[in-house]
């Protein structure tokens, strides 16, 4: 029952929140401390997150990224390039016209 007990608590831990099933994964890790056996049985049967067997070491795999954030490039990201350019571009319009009323402050002073 121990053994049944830590396992299920160290995978409610481990599993990835977006995919516990039914309850948040602070409320199943509640469940499971406060009521070992049937805290654990219900994790199981109810909150495991389906598919693939989750292990601290896959989380971290950069060939598996997750699905729910999407990874992108920046390099290659044309909107982004284009969204960055013009602000470049505009921090270097407003740091002109500082300086030149930065210089027209001076001679006029």
């Amino acid at each position: 029952m121990t053994l049944l007990w830590l396992g299920c608590l160290v995978d409610v831990i481990c599993s990835d929140e977006d995919r516990v099933r039914h309850l948040p994964k602070l409320l199943w890790l509640m469940i499971v401390l406060l009521l070992p056996l049937a805290g654990s049985v219900l994790w199981l049967i109810l909150g495991r997150p389906q598919g693939i067997v989750e292990t601290l070491t896959s989380k971290s795999a950069p060939e598996y990224p997750r699905p729910t954030r999407p990874v992108l490039d920046p390099e290659h990201d044309e909107d982004f390039q284009r969204r960055f350019r013009a602000r470049v571009e505009e921090q270097r319009r407003l740091a002109k016209e500082q300086r030149q009323l930065d210089d027209g402050n001076e001679n006029a002073g």
